[in-house]
């Protein structure tokens, strides 16, 4: 991955209707760094690019392209969906589809769905057009049902 450049800075600000001056005031910030940026005699310190992506309203991966990431799946799959849980401090992430997250310091792995066994039979009830699903054995945070396929 390339550096953010100063054209990527210039060409956000303008996108997102700011003056030089005004992104510089949002950023704590002289014009003359913006100006500096902009004309390729200096380069954003990498601890600011989180504040400067805010400001100009783009992702980091954004500001490194230039170009707006726009997802065009209006629709999730369910089958795709899955779990990442922090062994640290239980933080459970739920993702409509594979990717690399992080908590406490850690990249989280994906859980692995299991199969129900006789101890965890589930009961599923249709009445009056609604699933009613029960079960024998205690919900508690380390032992839960995600998703029922149905």
């Amino acid at each position: 991955m390339s550096y953010v450049n100063g054209q990527i800075i210039k060409q956000l600000r303008k996108k997102a209707n700011y003056t030089q001056k005004e992104l510089a005031k949002q950023l704590c910030l002289s014009v003359n760094t913006i100006s500096k940026w902009e004309s390729g005699r200096g380069l954003p310190d990498i601890s600011i690019l989180p504040e400067l992506a805010s400001a100009l309203h783009v992702s980091i991966t954004e500001l490194f392209t230039g170009e707006q990431i726009i997802n065009k799946n209006i629709s999730g799959n369910m089958k795709k969906t899955c779990l990442y849980v922090c062994p640290i401090c239980g933080n459970i992430i739920y993702s409509m589809g594979e990717g690399v997250f992080s908590c406490c310091g850690i990249q989280l792995p994906k859980l692995e769905y299991e199969n129900c066994d006789d101890e965890h039979h589930l009961r599923i009830e249709t009445i009056e057009n609604e699933y009613y699903v029960t079960s024998s054995h205690p919900m508690d945070k380390d032992h839960f049902i995600f998703l029922l396929p149905i």
